[in-house]
């Protein structure tokens, strides 16, 4: 095939036609999906400046696409799935450091006019200029078929690498520049030309260099204060700021990152309208909650610590919503919501559950919030577990042992699921003269995933029942990277996806 001219561009949606066409004439059968319009347009969504095709004459006859990841999130040993996420490329991430090629291919008829070395050197230079570490991909070993009765996979890369064997792909990788890293096994199940094996492929970036940042770099020690919060009398709001306030500062002292308070911790407020309906006393206690939260923002910042302030009343556009503010530091804030609410919530107080499932940036890493009832519905964890959760707080108010029971047993469960921290704060004590809140219980505690960089009990810290305290607990963040791909068992990276799948109708809009 004769060229007049080639281009080699960024891939847009308009180019589907005439790459879907390519793409048929290569994977005819194979395991390989061929990509669909769809998968592109996910594809483009996420990183358009990734994929790469190349024109010979005007039409698309190839293409090379790719994701950023942070590696250290996977193992060598990851498969084809885990870096694609059933397509729906969940792994990229802006702040990664390796450029992973995720598919090359070129048009059966436009082989020959060497289409293939150009888009590798354009991709390298992507790589260059977004200063990552290196190029990674799994590449098959598309000839190894016709040499597995006599030569092992490994015997089989040493003669390609000799060039006593050639493999189109293997060849073409290390005349590229690329080092063969490991030798994978099962990277495309069902591969049967390279018998599922795969050489993970490493070029690396000469000129990268690592940035430092010297001050307000992330950090791997965090420490949190739980505050098991004693409900009692209270004559006024003031009563209600100096008690807060008493918990801040006794946390602040000891260098904590965050605070959790307790769900409902201002409940005793209540006792000023027990002679109203239960309904209509807790939207009387909402009035008071911009003012708790504007205080708690004053706090976070003359106290510097972020503020998880547990959970409050609010009504907005006439409707009643259980809901709480990170309030962080730097004087930012952020509200979140009860998704579910229970059975009493409903029929005693009318209110109404939120729809955002959402995690928050931190200068600890990303967290997630969960108020008690939630933390009993494991797709919640587990979808702020995906978009990276480190750690949860669950602010909770349970009345007895059989609820606190339920919340402690779920999050514990939580923190094995999702390979994160879990921290737990709840009120104790009885609240006389306020309807519907007479008793509470509760333990707080630190929950840890189950493996031998953790307590085998899988609990940190616990606070002792029903006492009035502070829980003052270091975690590790770098303990989970190390979790997420050593770890005993791989919880998040051993999903099925090709099973079963869990996604969010709304998702959230990326935050600037």
């Amino acid at each position: 095939m004769e060229a007049n001219h080639v281009e080699i561009r960024h891939l847009t949606n308009q180019d589907m036609v005439e790459l879907r066409e390519a793409s048929e004439q290569v994977y005819q059968t194979g395991p390989l999906l061929t990509w669909t319009a769809d998968i592109v347009d996910t594809l483009l969504t996420k990183f358009p400046e990734g994929q790469i095709c190349v024109c010979v004459d005007g039409k698309v006859v190839g293409c090379a696409f790719s994701l950023i990841i942070d590696y250290s999130k996977f193992s060598d040993d990851h498969t084809y799935e885990q870096i694609i996420s059933g397509f729906s490329f969940d792994n990229h991430d802006p702040n990664g450091d390796v450029l992973y090629g995720i598919e090359v291919f070129i048009h059966p008829d436009y082989r020959g006019l060497r289409l293939a070395r150009r888009l590798y050197d354009v991709r390298k230079e992507l790589c260059e200029n977004l200063n990552l570490r290196a190029i990674m991909a799994g590449g098959r070993m598309p000839n190894y078929e016709q040499h597995a009765d006599k030569l092992s996979a490994k015997q089989y890369i040493e003669k390609v690498k000799r060039k006593e064997l050639y493999d189109p792909v293997l060849s073409f990788q290390l005349a590229n520049g690329f080092h063969v890293r490991k030798l994978l096994k099962g990277y495309i199940p069902g591969d049967v030309e390279s018998q599922e094996y795969a050489t993970l492929l490493e070029w690396l970036n000469i000129y990268y260099t690592k940035s430092v940042k010297l001050i307000n770099a992330p950090k791997s020690e965090v420490r949190l204060g739980l505050v098991q919060w004693q409900m009692r009398s209270m004559e006024n709001i003031e009563k209600l700021f100096e008690q807060m306030e008493f918990f801040v500062d006794a946390v602040s002292d000891y260098k904590s990152d965050f605070i959790l308070f307790p769900e409902l911790f201002a409940a005793p407020l209540m006792a000023h309208y027990n002679h109203l309906s239960v309904t209509e006393s807790i939207r009387q206690l909402a009035k008071y909650t911009e003012t708790i939260r504007d205080k708690f923002i004053d706090f976070a910042i003359a106290y510097n610590i972020n503020i998880i302030t547990g959970s409050m009343p609010y009504l907005i556009n006439g409707k009643l919503y259980n809901s709480g503010f990170l309030c962080r530091r730097d004087g930012s804030w952020e509200q979140y919501d009860k998704v579910h609410v229970t059975p009493a919530e409903k029929r005693n107080w009318a209110m109404t559950g939120g729809n955002k499932v959402e995690v928050f940036d931190t200068d600890c890493g990303k967290i997630g919030i969960m108020i008690c009832y939630d933390v009993e519905f494991p797709e919640y964890a587990r979808l702020l577990s995906d978009q990276g959760m480190n750690i949860l707080f669950v602010p909770f108010l349970t009345d007895t042992q059989n609820g606190y029971t339920r919340v402690r047993h779920c999050a514990m469960a939580r923190a094995i699921e999702n390979e994160c921290y879990v921290a737990i704060a709840g009120a104790v004590g009885n609240l006389a003269r306020v309807n519907n809140m007479d008793i509470q219980y509760a333990q707080s505690a630190l929950f840890t995933p189950s493996d031998f960089a953790f307590p085998t009990t899988g609990i940190k810290a616990e606070a002792t029942p029903n006492s009035e305290m502070l829980l003052i607990v270091d975690v590790d963040l770098d303990a989970l990277k190390e979790l997420h791909t050593h770890g005993s068992v791989h919880t998040m990276k051993d999903r099925r996806h090709d099973v079963y799948q869990l996604s969010l109708l709304n998702p959230p809009k990326k935050k600037k």
